[in-house]
């Protein structure tokens, strides 16, 4: 699947069953269920997870928190827009054949 795909699936009412979990994280999210992302997130203890957590708790506000995932990650605090955070993770993750 290429990004348009992914964004493009975000129009059905459920994820495409054959997406990976930590896109399914931001499939939810990008449909307005953060609860959902959330837990998607928090269930495998990969970088890309972690990633996608991080994500997760800047958009909720809770800086303290997404500053902890962002260091599991392996990765620098966004300080761009949370749509542009948002697509480059999943450009990143698609690229990358994420699970």
């Amino acid at each position: 699947m290429n990004f348009e795909q992914f964004q493009q699936s975000t129009a059905a009412s459920e994820p495409p069953a054959e997406l990976p979990l930590v896109l399914t994280a931001l499939w939810w999210d990008c449909k307005g269920n953060w609860a959902q992302a959330h837990q998607c997130a928090q269930q495998l203890d990969t970088a890309e997870h972690a990633w996608v957590h991080a994500y997760l708790h800047r958009k909720e506000g809770d800086l303290d928190n997404a500053g902890y995932w962002y260091r599991r990650a392996g990765r620098p605090v966004f300080k761009g827009s949370l749509k542009d955070e948002w697509n480059e993770i999943a450009k990143a993750l698609l690229e990358n054949g994420s699970e």
